[in-house]
């Protein structure tokens, strides 16, 4: 299932959202016009490497990408939830909201990796923390879904709730597989990361309220 768009008006421009999206994405065309071994280089230094713990790394890790759909995933996801969030935080807090995020993202993987050298990279922990901050908000929202049935695809509007709790599903029973399999240092999606990041967001949220501007522009269109 791909969202498409969710139901939920915004009723400020999403500033943050779209500089952060833009940020990635700048960042990932440095990274693609290194050569080889300079781009392996830049990885290593920048990731989040949880046998050798840096602190900053568990910023800088989460504007890093691995790959074109890597970064198109993460970035379109941003974009479909993180204008709502926005909204209701506004633009400085929703910043902190998702540097918050990321960083819990990045030590739930740590805690669960702590001898691994493979460098953890992504913004997909930070952009849950946005996902769980969404349901919190918005659980009745709806998000028009691109849906395959057998060889075609079609769309669906689902309540947000049911898109966003499954999606939390997967990713922790998928976490939890990865450490049955012994698979959850060796690579690949870091799912506790994902699952981190997304409770770290629905608290997160409930902490830093809403917005007195939220509130007025909202009444002001209602």
């Amino acid at each position: 299932m791909i969202p498409l768009r969710d139901s939920q008006p915004s009723y400020s421009t999403p500033y943050v959202t779209i500089a952060l999206i833009v940020t990635n994405v700048l960042v990932f065309l440095y990274t693609v016009s290194l050569d080889p071994f300079s781009r392996n280089h830049f990885i290593l230094e920048y990731g989040m490497i949880p046998a050798r713990f840096q602190l900053i790394d568990l910023f800088t890790s989460i504007f890093l990408h691995g790959g074109w759909l890597h970064l198109i995933g993460n970035m379109w996801f941003l974009w479909i939830y993180g204008d709502n969030v926005e909204d209701v935080l506004g633009h400085g807090k929703y910043l902190l909201f998702y540097l918050l995020c990321g960083l819990a993202a990045s030590l739930g993987q740590y805690m669960l990796n702590m001898d691994s050298r493979v460098p953890t990279v992504g913004a997909s922990g930070a952009i849950a923390g946005v996902m769980g901050a969404y349901l919190v908000k918005f659980p009745h929202a709806r998000i028009v879904t691109l849906v395959p049935v057998f060889i075609f695809f079609t769309t669906f509007e689902i309540p947000a709730v049911l898109i966003l709790v499954y999606w939390f599903v997967i990713q922790f029973f998928s976490g939890v597989g990865s450490i049955a399999t012994s698979q959850a240092s060796q690579g690949g999606v870091a799912w506790f990361a994902h699952v981190a990041g997304f409770l770290a967001g629905a608290v997160l949220v409930l902490i830093m309220g809403r917005g007195e501007r939220y509130k007025r522009r909202r009444d002001l269109y209602w």
